[in-house]
């Protein structure tokens, strides 16, 4: 069966459903999923508000309750299923129905096929049983809520499907959550085809967990002192750990060349990093220019040369207090004699 997929990145818990129209073309009906249980421990990440996110060591369990929706004026049958998934080539890629891993063959639903009527929506809950020789690393997966079309489709033969889904990161390991942490390198300013200005960064996952990249950008000090944004960042960047991929924000279509002064601010869930400087755009369409010059990060310099100050005078210090030392024993050992 073909599968026309929709990645649903969904909002926070306590916002709408992600959800496709009230009925597409193809004659499929809307189904949301989201999350509606978070542990209180993750109250304060807003990445686990939006997915199943967790640090357990081997053995444990956990439980998310998920809502499933139907937004159509029309009754509508969904499954609910676990689907394997994986991060990579800067991106968390979903497999196609009916493909497994090691984190779904943990994963069962209490419901798995649900009856909804017109506008109504009901609760599942997934229960995730981690088993006591499991390895550690970061699993991925989707919980998924499908609605199939009960019309052929466009050539008549295939019928489609619509599904929207949870994401889920899960981590095993003994001792507490690994760290989540990432760096922004080179910063590049572009004119995209139709000459809209451009801004791609370079960013490495340094952490032990996958980071979803998320922020703004904001531009100032420019020709007339002219200020612009804040520019979103587009979303879907996501990080394996150890690996790097790039980040971008599509800037307002009139803006000049510059130079500007910028702020770029990412994060993921808890972790933000900010990163200023200067930039110039390019004057044609589908051009890059020179790299951004970057600011000393808090005054690093000064932090360093401070740090190097004092280290010099302990070990003056201490060479002092050792030279005193080894003349009482000299002028002791005179005495003696």
């Amino acid at each position: 069966m073909a599968s026309a997929l929709l990645a649903i990145l969904l909002h926070p818990a306590g916002a709408a459903a992600a959800a496709a129209a009230d009925r597409d073309s193809d004659g499929t009906r809307t189904v949301g999923i989201r999350l509606i249980e978070v542990p209180a421990s993750r109250l304060d990440d807003p990445r686990a508000l939006s997915y199943i996110v967790d640090h357990v060591n081997p053995g444990a369990t956990i439980k998310r309750r998920l809502e499933i929706a139907n937004s159509s004026p029309a009754p509508v049958r969904v499954q609910v299923y676990a689907g394997a998934a994986s991060v990579g080539k800067g991106g968390f890629a979903f497999a196609p129905e009916g493909v497994a891993n090691e984190l779904t063959s943990w994963i069962t639903l209490d419901r798995t096929v649900l009856e909804l009527g017109p506008r109504d929506r009901e609760t599942v809950r997934a229960t995730i049983a981690v088993p006591e020789t499991a390895v550690k690393g970061e699993r991925y997966g989707v919980i998924w809520a499908q609605v199939s079309s009960d019309a052929p489709g466009p050539r008549g033969n295939v019928a489609l499907v619509n599904r929207v889904g949870v994401r889920a990161y899960l981590d095993v390991g003994p001792g507490g959550d690994p760290p989540t942490d990432f760096t922004v390198g080179k910063i590049l300013p572009q004119r995209t085809a139709d000459g809209r200005p451009r801004i791609v960064a370079t960013v490495a996952n340094t952490g032990e967990r996958a980071v979803d990249l998320d922020g703004e950008v904001t531009l100032s000090d420019g020709p007339s002192a002219l200020r612009a944004g804040p520019f979103p960042i587009v979303r879907g960047t996501t990080l394996a750990p150890g690996h790097s991929g790039d980040v971008e924000a599509l800037l307002g279509q009139e803006l000049p060349n510059g130079p500007w002064a910028f702020r770029l601010t990412l994060r993921s869930g808890q972790v933000e990093r900010t990163v200023s400087g200067r930039i110039t755009f390019p004057d044609r369409p589908g051009t890059w220019g020179l790299p951004a010059s970057m600011d000393s990060p808090l005054g690093l310099g000064m932090v360093l040369a401070g740090m190097l100050a004092g280290a010099t005078v302990m070990i003056l210090w201490r060479l002092r207090r050792s030279l005193r030392r080894a003349a009482a024993r000299a002028a002791d050992d005179g005495q003696d004699g």
